[in-house]
């Protein structure tokens, strides 16, 4: 292996950040677990966590020579992003009063469809694009590394969110019965929104 284990903690850290940074996959994860239950909610985070792999072996093994060649590549993503977080916190506050969990296909019962959820969230997820395509490349050395550290990166890639997405999961069901009641569940989705908002307001200068 090229990489080292200073590397590979800096490079959790940057994604366990990626994971506190509200985004589809939390209003996803807390559709499904109020409307269901943790029970509802693991299956999502599992295909999420598929794929964060997808993303990590695609930014190895060639969209950082894409990068490098297109400059403009990285600024259209970041203005996509800034356009999806803005887009994505104005619904939830035109919604604010509305339940969660009322999103069909989000909270659509079944571990296969939970699972399909998953992955079509990170895969669209603008948060997870910018990441993956504009950050990863800049914690290791992308011309040097071997099949141990592309493995080692997307096994970093899939654990840290996985733990992530499952603990939230889990406190969010732990809390579901107040966050259920109409004036905190409003109140909930008032700072969601305005959080999106503020990230997609930050994004532009990052």
């Amino acid at each position: 292996m090229t990489i080292t284990p200073f590397d590979l903690a800096l490079y959790a850290g940057a994604l366990f950040v990626l994971f506190l940074t509200p985004g589809p996959v939390w209003v996803a994860t807390i559709a499904r677990t109020l409307n269901g239950g943790f029970n509802a909610a693991w299956p999502l985070a599992l295909g999420v966590a598929i794929g964060d792999v997808f993303w990590s072996l695609i930014a190895v093994l060639g969209v950082a020579w894409l990068v490098s060649v297109f400059s403009g590549f990285m600024l259209v993503l970041k203005w996509v992003a800034t356009g999806m977080f803005l887009f994505m916190g104005t619904m939830i506050l035109r919604n604010a009063g509305k339940p969660i969990g009322s999103g069909g296909k989000l909270t659509r019962p079944g571990i296969w469809a939970g699972f399909a959820a998953g992955i079509a969230v990170i895969l669209s997820n603008p948060k997870a694009i910018l990441f993956y395509m504009g950050v990863l490349p800049g914690f290791f050395d992308l011309t040097k590394i071997t099949w141990l550290d592309i493995l080692a990166i997307g096994t970093l890639s899939m654990i840290v969110p996985l733990i992530g997405n499952l603990g939230f999961a889990l406190f969010v069901d732990r809390a579901r019965r107040l966050l259920t009641s109409p004036k905190a569940l409003k109140r909930t989705n008032l700072t969601a929104g305005f959080l999106l908002i503020f990230v997609g307001l930050v994004i532009p200068f990052t």
